[in-house]
């Protein structure tokens, strides 16, 4: 109907450009349609009894019809670009991934919808060529030609690949049949513009259903892939379901269930995140799998998992501790930390100005001077507590190892109030102030005393591990409330910008910070403005463990996220369908200081027991970094043993492991992304195309502006839809004004 009136097909009208032929000037359009309004208005005027209204609709009609006209006389056109028959080449680019492959048939639907018709006319008018494709393209001489996909989608690959051949054919569009679901990385924003700056249109036919239908899916894991003995990780899952209420989710270490959750799904949203707490055990590997049960008659069960790769510590993390004097604060804490097998607890209680009372500690000659002087013995700990000490009691060198013990070494340092504790020890005049979350001040009236005051998390001391008192967020607000009080309080002076409130005291009404944490340089520093949580323990029934347990937490939160000196990174533990791992090695010596003159070797031994050593190169910044890219063939586990040496001595030595599964990654977000597939079109200047629209597929590539095209101009004055307008609306004109009895 459409090119029964206008004389040609839309496709043409979409890719051409309106012109007048008459080359006259269009001011003497718009003078003559403005001559033409005057007098129709000076005729309607002489009318005006009829009415305003009617007036006016007949003046609309009539200067409607007078513009018809003009326009007409001017001798409008179409010009347009279209493809020399013979002469050009489409490119047919079929997607042969996994997905695509899969029980639903997508793969042979999007070529039948296109052999119904659609490529029958196109190879009247171009060549046409086929291609398969998955991580990348191949040529095939029939689109049905069975060709085995790669465990990976690679579109923008692909894409590139065929449309490169435009330097030495004549390339007119390209045909992408696909689900859209790509997963090899290779349609970024750069990708796309880079396609796009191609200048050929790309059509892209959707295949697949849009939405997941009767399926879960663990969309995302986040969860830590280090850890300590006895720990308690928590794991963020993101499930996509559809109208689901609940699902139950299970994490197995090997055969043995760590945890179970059932999972409450947000109705009609489609996605739900949610937090489960997995205790990790002993030291050593931990191949963990959480897994969501599946619902019935579900096909695809291999998205309702997910792997994670955790390394368990054997070392115990060594916290230093000291103390001015003996008190209740330091004999509680001791005591709360003295069964932690994967936590050592060395402290200092200073007796007399140069007498130390140590616990704790590991050799006779550790600490037997006091706070180390040395900062390679300082920074040989994980994170240090400061009680009632004054500042003066440690020298220039000490306060400055301390500084450098959070912003080098990337250690964790907490202040505890006191009487020569926090401000009134004279700690906000020394180095590791601006280190601190807040401004201390002096002594006062307001100074540490003993004042009693109720103690609740705040916001994001709920979401920290040390806050951790029970599972539930309910049970967790109640253990606090439950709480005594606390007393021996010291005021803290004002936030700096980059403080985070833990834990806070009510009192009249009023919040104050009661801890408080941020980040400096690589490590962190704490405040704890109080020294009776002791109160917890001594006020509360002998079984009760909550002291014990927010002093562990909180000590292993700080010690934890010290850095060790040789560290073997992945970007992460389990590669799914991919065989290279990029690592990094990151040296440092007994001050934390760079190694970048090492030799590093790094031995990945896989399941089956085979074993390769690879060398890794420094990045050449002098920045004790080193990289490189490590083959992982098969599937399964692999233990990567990091070695880095200077001649005969070893700097640095490592172990951590990763695993490899293979027909993984196309069984996840296993629907069509239209989405993506309109906007490689839209970027390229194609058009998306569902299976039951391709009739118009050939007309839309007739008229690309790639390839070899010839120009052509259409006369619009004679098309049937203008006259019909003329007709229409002068016979509009005269029923009015046969009804208003106005002839």
């Amino acid at each position: 109907m459409f090119e029964l009136l206008l004389g040609h097909s839309l496709q043409a009208y979409r890719a051409g450009e309106l012109a007048f032929a008459r080359g006259w000037p269009l001011w003497w359009l718009g003078t003559l349609v403005g001559a033409g309004l005057l007098l129709i208005l000076a005729t309607l005027w002489r009318q005006r009894q009829v009415g305003w209204l009617r007036l006016c609709l007949l003046g609309l009609l009539q200067l409607s019809c007078l513009g018809l006209l003009l326009v007409l006389l001017w001798r409008p056109v179409l010009r347009v670009s279209h493809l020399r028959e013979r002469e050009n080449v489409v490119a047919v680019l079929v997607d042969a991934s996994p997905s695509m492959l899969a029980g639903d048939a997508r793969r042979e639907a999007g070529i039948a919808a296109l052999a119904a018709g659609p490529l029958a006319a196109l190879g009247r008018v171009a060549e046409l060529r086929y291609f398969s494709f998955s991580d990348h393209a191949e040529p095939v001489e029939d689109l049905r030609q069975p060709a085995p996909g790669a465990p990976r989608t690679r579109i923008g690959d692909s894409l590139r690949q065929v449309l490169q051949t435009a330097g030495s054919v004549p390339l007119a569009a390209v045909i992408l049949v696909s689900d859209g679901a790509e997963n090899g990385g290779s349609l970024g924003e750069t990708d796309l513009q880079q396609i796009a700056a191609m200048g050929i249109p790309v059509h892209t036919v959707g295949v697949g259903p849009e939405e997941p239908v009767n399926d879960l899916e663990l969309a995302q894991l986040s969860v830590n892939d280090e850890a300590t003995v006895g720990e308690t990780i928590k794991a963020e899952v993101t499930i996509r379901h559809q109208d689901q209420r609940s699902v139950r989710l299970r994490v197995y270490d090997g055969g043995t269930l760590r945890a179970s959750q059932e999972i409450p799904l947000v109705a009609g949203a489609g996605l739900t995140t949610a937090a489960v707490d997995v205790p990790v055990g002993d030291a050593g590997l931990h191949d963990l799998r959480f897994e969501l049960d599946a619902l019935p008659g579900e096909k695809n069960r291999v998205n309702n998992a997910r792997r994670q790769v955790l390394d368990v510590a054997s070392r115990r993390r060594s916290v230093l501790y000291i103390e001015g004097e003996p008190r209740w604060e330091y004999k509680f804490i001791r005591r709360a930390v003295e069964a932690d097998r994967s936590l050592r607890l060395a402290s200092l209680v200073r007796a007399t100005p140069n007498r130390y009372y140590r616990q704790g500690i590991e050799s006779p000659r550790e600490l037997a001077d006091g706070f180390p002087r040395d900062p390679a013995q300082l920074f040989a700990y994980d994170a240090v507590v400061i009680g009632s000490l004054a500042a003066a009691v440690l020298d220039t060198g000490q306060h400055e190892a301390l500084r450098d013990f959070v912003d080098r070494r990337g250690g964790s340092v907490l202040m505890l109030a006191g009487r020569d504790g926090l401000g009134e020890g004279g700690w906000g005049r020394v180095p590791i102030a601006q280190a601190l979350p807040a401004q201390l001040s002096g002594a006062g009236a307001q100074g540490y005393g003993a004042r009693t005051s109720k103690v609740r998390l705040t916001p994001y001391g709920e979401e920290s591990p040390l806050g951790r008192l029970a599972g539930d967020a309910a049970s967790n607000t109640a253990q606090w409330a439950g709480l005594p009080q606390l007393s021996d309080l010291q005021p803290l002076g004002p936030l700096r910008p980059g403080a985070t409130v833990l834990l806070e005291t009510v009192a009249g009404g009023l919040a104050y910070p009661l801890l408080v944490t941020q980040r400096y340089g690589r490590g962190a520093s704490y405040l704890l403005a109080s020294a009776s949580t002791w109160r917890w323990q001594m006020r509360l029934p002998h079984d009760d463990g909550r002291h014990g347990l927010f002093w562990r937490q909180l000590l292993h939160t700080m010690a934890v996220a010290a850095p060790p000196r040789s560290a073997l990174r992945l970007e992460r533990k389990v590669f799914e369908d991919e065989s290279a791992v990029p690592v990094e090695v990151e040296l440092l010596d007994a001050v934390f200081r760079p190694v970048s003159d090492a030799q590093v070797r790094v031995r990945a031994a896989a399941e089956n027991g085979a074993s390769v050593e690879y060398r890794l190169l420094p990045s050449g910044r002098g920045d004790g970094r080193y990289s490189g890219i490590l083959s992982a063939q098969e599937a399964g586990l692999y233990r990567l043993d990091m070695q880095a040496s200077r001649g005969k001595e070893t700097v640095g030595e490592t172990t951590t492991h990763l695993r490899r599964d293979d027909g993984v990654a196309e069984h996840f977000e296993d629907y069509q992304h239209r989405a993506l597939l309109e906007r490689i079109a839209h970027d390229t200047g194609g058009r998306y195309w569902r299976q039951g629209e391709l009739a118009g597929l050939p007309e839309a590539i007739r008229y690309s502006k790639a390839g070899r095209v010839e120009r052509e101009s259409f006369d619009l004055w004679n098309v049937p839809a203008a006259l019909l307008a003329l007709l229409l609306l002068k016979g509009g004109e005269w029923l009015l004004r046969r009804r208003w009895g106005r002839l």
